[in-house]
């Protein structure tokens, strides 16, 4: 699993029959210390109804085709998780309430 920030949305009218309906997010892998952007960027299926600015957990391979949304369909990446919050070292780094932790509190901007 990879953390990464939703920072934008892909549109597509034209595609494979079976990938009707799914949504795509454009999603930019962060540095988990400061909770910036590393300018490497993923186009991924949305199983889960992430949004913009939301930090999210996607996979990647065979493992993106292992959920109920896109089993059977040609996929690379898959958003499986939203993050509420997580710590490094018994400090919060991020919380998507923005009670605590350090830069961005989930308003990374």
């Amino acid at each position: 699993m990879v953390l990464a920030k939703v920072v934008g949305s892909v549109v597509s009218t034209i595609k494979e029959p079976r990938l009707e309906g799914i949504k795509f997010l454009l999603l930019e892998k962060i540095d988990v210390k400061t909770l910036k952007g590393k300018k490497d960027f993923v186009v991924a299926m949305d199983a889960v109804g992430a949004g913009e600015g939301e930090l999210v957990f996607f996979v990647g391979g065979s493992s993106s085709r292992q959920t109920e949304i896109t089993a059977g369909k040609p996929s690379d990446a898959t958003i499986i998780a939203i993050v509420d919050s997580f710590d490094i070292s018994g400090k919060t780094i991020y919380s998507k309430s923005g009670l605590a932790g350090v830069a961005g509190r989930g308003e990374d901007k």
